[in-house]
């Protein structure tokens, strides 16, 4: 009888962890909504590189995005629906219909895009757009310029005694280069007038560094490279392009392994069953 009693303890206990392991391995290998992942968004940052407009105010859609927003400074990504925004630019406190610059600018789920206010009273003001890739292959790291300097002619750019970037005219951005991480002096030249401007950075491993040149070669505010830094988004298939961390990845549950599954659960139920009348009936029966 106490066998029995043991057997059928043990029994019990198959059954359920048969249940447990089934919720577990249903619930953590569902397939990832993407609500979760992209939330269907595209990611935009600011730059402000127009010398003489000063401090401004930044409206996507009629609504304000940045206030007192200076020369000189880069935004982290913020996000965005995918689709056509209207980006206005204002100076401050004059509102959205006062708009100096304005753009409508097309952006596609998880893409990002670097969105500069360019240009001086001599030349226009404008607002360029740029598409970003944070991709990264490796435990690399990788770098781009940004020319956002009216007047400056083209730049190139050196590490040691090997040019990574050349021929870059005002309003373009180099391609990106692949780079080991590590810290780094970079020189960057502007080729008519042969003066070279020196920007050392840390490159951290799984990041995408931008260097925006901005200002004015020959004026005021003087010529200024500023960098901004964020995490790279690690180059597998299906990860777009979004700036921010990736939920961990998860995959669907194999027909196969839910038939399984049930399988176990329906053995484990019917031998309970079994052995539940086998112990009541050798209860019933005398001397037992």
């Amino acid at each position: 009888m106490k066998f029995k009693f043991t057997a059928l303890l043990w029994v019990r206990r198959a059954v359920l962890a048969t249940g447990v392991l089934a919720v577990l391995v249903f619930f953590g290998v569902q397939p990832l909504r993407a609500s979760a992942r992209s939330e269907g968004n595209a990611f935009i940052r600011i730059v402000h590189a127009s010398p003489d407009v000063g401090i401004v105010d930044v409206f996507v859609d009629g609504n304000r995005l940045l206030s007192s927003f200076q020369f000189a400074t880069v935004t982290g990504y913020v996000p965005l629906p995918a689709g056509s925004h209207r980006i206005q630019v204002a100076l401050i406190g004059t509102g959205v219909n006062a708009a100096v610059m304005e753009r409508t600018i097309d952006t596609s789920l998880d893409g990002a895009y670097t969105v500069a206010a360019l240009g001086t009273k001599a030349t226009g003001f404008s607002i360029n757009v740029f598409t970003d890739n944070n991709l990264i292959s490796g435990h690399g790291t990788k770098v781009r310029l940004y020319h956002l300097s009216p007047g400056t002619g083209s730049v190139r750019v050196d590490v040691g005694a090997k040019a990574i970037i050349s021929g870059l005219a005002y309003q373009q951005v180099s391609d990106y280069v692949a780079i080991p991480a590590g810290t780094y002096t970079f020189q960057v030249t502007v080729v008519p007038q042969d003066t070279t401007v020196p920007f050392s950075a840390t490159l951290q491993p799984w990041t995408v560094t931008s260097v925006f040149a901005i200002g004015l070669f020959n004026g005021h505010p003087k010529l200024e490279l500023v960098s901004a830094q964020v995490a790279g988004i690690p180059h597998m298939p299906a990860t777009g392009s979004d700036p921010r961390p990736q939920p961990a990845a998860s995959y669907p549950l194999a027909p196969w392994l839910v038939g399984l599954l049930v399988a176990l659960a329906i053995s484990a139920a019917i031998a309970l069953q079994r052995l539940t009348f086998v112990s009541r009936r050798a209860a019933l029966l005398p001397g037992k």
